[in-house]
């Protein structure tokens, strides 16, 4: 087995020697975006291009060391951090980061896995196209990290997850091989989907190198909308009709419980929140709504309008507003993405990304609610999330006279429990869009069938049967019998 000394030798000779970093401040790779959890890394290791990744692999397989792909360290599930061991390689994808090239007419871009997210919207939009991923983290988190967490955001309702908007990749296998299938193709019937079987499994199969992705048109006209509804019914009812009446217009449909949005108002007193000063019981849940348009701002207007009367009509809507220049719509959106960052603020809190079908949203909340407050008096909840795709964030803070910390240490394992439970039996997902990482690993034995995790160990085994790419994340080893 080679040393580490040797090992470390070996990585600065593939990316240079300022490149493999071991000592000093290596917070921003060790500790994981929460805060929750801090490892150590036998080393930083940030390679320039796609050969060197497999260089470092092929050196770090040879060595028998464990491999940490990262991206932009946003994840939410700590899955791109090391262990405390200090023996795992920390694979920085960050410096690979270029827009290799845009293809207008067969609306694609290939991008590195290292390059942020916002810069890739930017280019898209500087050359007339529009990149739809979009989440709160755009600014720092990375296309390789969003395809390996098959990040959604708000606008899956109309351009689906990451996974949809990709149409091939560049990886480097366990071994250090490199499989280029970039090719931009929408149709390539060959038989198993690599792309598919790699977008979400969080590093634990490849390392995403590269992507290309799918472009579409800019939208000749984009609206947005804010109402308050009177329950969780209600905006699914109002969902309904957005359905019916913009079509594939919608790409946005966002929920907010009233606990949440006072939050917001709180802890960033400079923002208006819409309606939330109305204390009359009437709009406890309000919605953020996305119209785009190929063909004007008033047609795209009209037809807003035309949906808010019909929800008034049928008492689905008791309060709206229709954001009037862009400033507005910013406005309106920085609210809703604001939400976490003012839950942060209120003190620890448990975190839940779970999805179940639209149609059972308002009865999952309702007894999930009641079951939480009757085993724990006091505790806030704090509900909002992607309501067009049946994905909420489904979060708990501790009571206002509680202390947090002790709260997040004793009540955790059982609220996640009966979370998870219910959602269960509401045939929904523990995880809707952040991933398992180490996190969650525990929870997936219990909520995913034994049939398969047994496909899934089967596919680990078979791609990476030394255990050396992110080991433990999404999978726990199997119990030694």
């Amino acid at each position: 087995m080679m040393k580490k000394t040797e090992l470390l030798e070996q990585l600065r000779r593939i990316v240079g020697e300022t490149q493999v970093l071991t000592e000093g401040d290596l917070t921003a790779w060790e500790q994981d975006w929460r805060k929750r959890e801090r490892g150590k890394a036998l080393a930083v290791v940030r390679p320039a291009n796609t050969q060197q990744v497999a260089d470092v692999v092929k050196a770090c397989a040879a060595a028998g060391t464990a491999i940490v792909p990262q991206g932009g360290n946003t994840g939410l599930a700590v899955g791109s951090i090391p262990d405390a061991s200090g023996s795992q390689v920390l694979l920085s994808l960050s410096r690979m980061s270029a827009i290799r090239g845009i293809d207008a007419a067969n609306l694609t871009v290939t991008v590195e896995a290292g390059c942020v997210l916002q810069s890739l919207q930017e280019a898209a939009r500087n050359a007339g196209f529009l990149f739809p991923l979009s989440l709160a983290a755009e600014g720092s988190c990375t296309i390789g990290g969003n395809l390996a967490t098959n990040a959604g955001g708000t606008q899956v309702l109309r351009y689906g997850n990451a996974r949809e908007l990709c149409l091939g990749l560049e990886v480097v296998t366990a071994q250090g091989e490199i499989w280029d299938g970039t090719s931009g193709l929408r149709k390539d019937n060959t038989g198993y989907d690599l792309r598919d079987l790699l977008i979400g499994s969080e590093g634990t199969l490849g390392v995403i190198t590269a992507a290309t992705m799918k472009l579409y048109p800019l939208p000749a006209a984009r609206l947005t909308a804010w109402a308050a509804v009177p329950s969780l019914a209600h905006a699914v009812q109002l969902l309904g009709l957005a359905h019916q009446q913009l079509g594939a217009g919608l790409t946005g449909f966002e929920v907010m419980g009233r606990f949440a949005l006072g939050l917001v108002a709180k802890h960033f007193p400079s923002q208006r929140v819409p309606f939330i000063a109305e204390d009359d019981g009437a709009s406890p849940w309000c919605v953020l709504l996305e119209n785009s348009d190929n063909e004007s701002e008033q047609h795209a207007r009209e037809r807003f309008e035309a949906l808010l009367e019909k929800a008034f009509e049928d008492g689905c809507v008791s309060d709206a507003v229709v954001a009037e220049n862009l400033g507005q719509a910013k406005a309106l959106w920085h609210v809703r993405e604001s939400i976490p960052l003012a839950q942060a603020e209120e003190g620890l809190n448990i975190k839940h990304d779970i999805s179940v079908a639209v149609s059972h949203i308002p009865d999952f909340v309702a007894q999930t609610d009641a079951l939480l407050q009757e085993a724990i008096p006091g505790v806030r909840l704090v509900n909002f999330g992607h309501l067009g795709d049946g994905n909420l964030h489904y979060n708990v803070q501790a009571p206002a006279d509680g202390d947090a910390r002790a709260f997040l240490a004793n009540e955790e394992e059982r609220i996640n429990t009966l979370v998870y439970d219910a959602v269960q039996r509401f045939g929904g997902s523990i995880s809707a869009e952040h991933g398992i990482g180490s996190l969650k690993a525990h929870k997936l034995e219990k909520h995913k069938s034994p049939v398969a995790l047994s496909m899934m160990r089967a596919i680990k085994g078979a791609l990476d049967p030394q255990n050396i790419l992110n080991p433990g994340r999404v999978l726990r080893p199997e119990p030694k019998h």
